[in-house]
């Protein structure tokens, strides 16, 4: 990488490659949910998820770069630890709980990925592409804020009522 553009590429790669690794996780995830509500979060995340994936395919496009050819590491790293969570919690209301901070971790990794997207593509006067990678931070955001509310406001709770 010799130039802010090489960065930029390589950052909408890695997106790429984390949005996928979300798309196909997901589904586990929402099939340990006990709570409804939470459960529709994820599940309407996940919709948003395959939207945002289907910009990152159409910023690229217009950039003429492919989208693939990246690991996300870090995502892949995100995803494990909830998975080894998933697999050592039992009680439902700890699942909820548990699952809510790993999506968390995930919410803000997105968030830094997105930001640092967007001031790019603004740096290299990419006013358009920079505009359409807001709207997906803008949902990462809501997204975090709806978790933030979903935790508490009821399940951490419940989860405490365990103790």
């Amino acid at each position: 990488m010799k130039t802010l553009e090489d960065l930029f590429e390589h950052q909408l790669k890695d997106l790429y490659s984390a949005e996928n690794q979300l798309i196909a996780a997901l589904p586990k995830v929402i099939g340990r949910v006990s709570d409804s509500n939470l459960k529709k979060a994820i599940e309407d995340h996940l919709e948003e998820t395959k939207e945002q994936k289907k910009r990152l395919q159409e910023v690229c496009e217009d950039l003429d770069i492919s989208p693939s050819g990246e690991k996300c590491k870090a995502m892949e790293g995100l995803l494990k630890e909830a998975d080894e969570f998933l697999e050592e919690a039992t009680d439902s209301d700890v699942v909820d709980a548990g699952i809510i901070a790993n999506a968390q971790r995930i919410e803000h990794y997105e968030i830094s990925g997105y930001g640092t997207a967007v001031r790019y593509a603004k740096e290299l006067g990419h006013i358009e592409i920079a505009r359409v990678l807001q709207t997906t931070l803008d949902e990462e955001y809501a997204a975090d804020n709806k978790l933030d509310d979903l935790a508490e406001n009821r399940l951490n709770q419940k989860a405490m009522d365990h103790s």
